[in-house]
């Protein structure tokens, strides 16, 4: 097994890392476009952080910051690369970005039906918070 690098994304990378999306993550959002992408990476350069293994994409996070909260979104790992340490790998470089930025506590996206994902998080030393419940409203039609 080769040597995991992990870095944060760029520009180039975007078209790559939506259709890795497509094979390895669950569900789509709003947002999952070029336009929404670009805007991430021009705002925040380092919050899309990319695994990459033999030179080909093999998972990603993204690990948002703004000022006051810790946000996970998109933790994806491609199916043939899942078991091998990519997640956690990511999550390690996502929670010192954090910590680095002055963070105090992560909370993470997880699809209520996503049993695979449940099991990863609580690995990870994550857990669901009951009480809150989110609340969303689509900008845009």
């Amino acid at each position: 097994m080769t040597e995991l690098r992990i870095r944060a994304a760029t520009p180039e990378d975007l078209d790559a890392v939506l259709a890795f999306w497509k094979v390895a993550a669950e569900g789509t959002s709003i947002s999952d476009d070029r336009t929404g992408m670009e805007r991430l990476v021009a705002r925040d350069p380092e919050a899309l952080i990319l695994a990459e293994r033999d030179g080909e994409l093999a998972g990603t996070v993204i690990a948002g910051f703004d000022g006051w909260r810790c946000h996970l979104y998109r933790l994806a790992v491609h199916p043939d690369h899942r078991r091998q340490g990519i997640a956690s790998a990511l999550l390690a470089a996502a929670e010192e970005r954090f910590v680095r930025l002055g963070g105090r506590r992560a909370d993470a996206m997880v699809l209520t039906r996503n049993e695979t994902a449940h099991l990863a998080w609580g690995a990870a030393g994550y857990a669901p918070e009951e009480k809150w419940r989110r609340w969303v409203k689509p900008l845009t039609d």
